[in-house]
């Protein structure tokens, strides 16, 4: 950068200590701060501008800001003469933030605040700058998560749609063998658009801390075997499979404090995950961990081709959709930030047939203040 000398931060405003220059006030700040004159000659800019607007300070400071500076909105109109402060009314003292094209072509984001005389002459003009690519970045991704949620919710709503328009217009047309089918249909796609709710209202609470659990004793043996129980409904026999492990065997399984309905979604969505993704049959262990077995352990094993290494911890960031796209992403981001709101953690490995391992470990036993009678 180059060098800056007392004349190009006179029209800082004062310094709130004695210890520290205006011009090092300036530097201090966390965004780009451009300070104008009163005619319209730039007097200072920090580093964090010339980062923004990759230009050196020397070519800058001391030259009129319109010609210095140029910036022009999304309509290609320069912003100097549209909404700079020479020509704003009298009472201005603010602009609100602005995207607009910098000098090299960037996006860039603007503020302004203008000083004024008594009689309305702006003295200053202060410019904060920031860059603008991680909120154009954060946009996209917003679009992004629009898009897949619209397409999730619309693919079920149009099979329910459809299939209740066509009882309700046709019923005497169709056997009871197909009204049968369309109704299970309609069920199973209804059971599909709730969770998917479910799972959008969960995001919502984990990003902003704002999820409750109602914790209670849980015997997870229990838990396990029901919901084995419902997924074994209208599928094969045998393609899911709950097992104790050695030391869950010799020693027995502890109660664990938790939200039932929470774990529950847990195990159903990785139980899904399994069927959906692997290849059955899906394996559900349930076993101990830990030196003296303070951990509930659940593992939930399928014989398909598994996740490449460079991919497990990717699998559980949100709306990531893998290669193929044919996952929400909402799934396992809701896995891991309800099994860590218990206290717990959940990993991705290499299952001992080949498939995907996805490992849930929770703490085991209830607090003592609460198991006291």
């Amino acid at each position: 950068m180059g060098s800056r000398d007392d004349s190009q931060v006179a029209a800082l405003p004062d310094s709130p200590t004695s210890l520290a220059t205006p011009a090092a006030l300036g530097e201090l700040l966390p965004d780009g701060l451009v300070v104008v004159g009163g005619d319209g000659i730039i007097r200072f800019v920090n580093q964090e501008a010339c980062r923004i607007l990759r230009c050196e300070v020397d070519l800058l400071v001391g030259r009129p800001a319109t010609e210095a500076l140029p910036l022009s909105d999304k309509y290609g109109r320069d912003w100097w003469q549209h909404a700079g402060p020479w020509d704003s009314p009298g009472t201005r003292t603010r602009r609100r933030e602005k995207l607009v094209v910098g000098p090299d072509g960037r996006d860039v984001l603007v503020t302004a605040r203008y000083v004024r005389s008594a009689d309305g002459h702006v003295e200053r003009a202060l410019l904060g700058l920031r860059d603008a690519e991680a909120r154009l970045r954060a946009e996209r991704e917003q679009a992004t998560v629009l898009s897949t949620v619209a397409h999730e919710l619309r693919a079920p709503l149009t099979s329910v749609t459809g299939f209740t328009s066509s009882l309700l217009r046709r019923w005497d047309r169709f056997t009871d063998e197909q009204k049968r089918l369309m109704i299970e249909t309609i069920e199973s796609d209804a059971s599909r658009l709730t969770r998917l709710i479910t799972e959008l209202l969960d995001i919502s609470r984990l990003d902003s801390d704002n999820l409750s659990l109602r914790l209670a004793p849980v015997d997870l043996g229990e838990v396990l075997s029901a919901h084995v129980g419902r997924h074994e409904l209208g599928r094969t026999t045998g393609q899911v499979v709950l097992s104790l492990g050695s030391a869950a065997q010799q020693h027995g399984v502890p109660e664990v404090w938790a939200d039932v309905d929470r774990l529950q979604q847990v195990f159903f969505n990785l139980i899904e995950n399994a069927l959906r993704h692997g290849e059955p049959p899906v394996t559900v262990t349930l076993d101990l961990d830990g030196t003296d077995g303070e951990w509930v352990v659940v593992r939930v094993d399928d014989e398909g081709e598994g996740i490449p290494e460079e991919d497990r911890e990717k699998v559980f960031g949100r709306f990531w959709r893998g290669s193929d796209g044919s996952t929400t992403g909402l799934g396992l981001y809701v896995v891991r930030g309800l099994v860590e709101a218990h206290g717990g953690t959940v990993t991705v490995e290499s299952a001992p047939a080949g498939g995907a391992r996805f490992a849930v470990r929770l703490p085991g036993g209830v607090p003592e203040a609460v198991a006291l009678p």
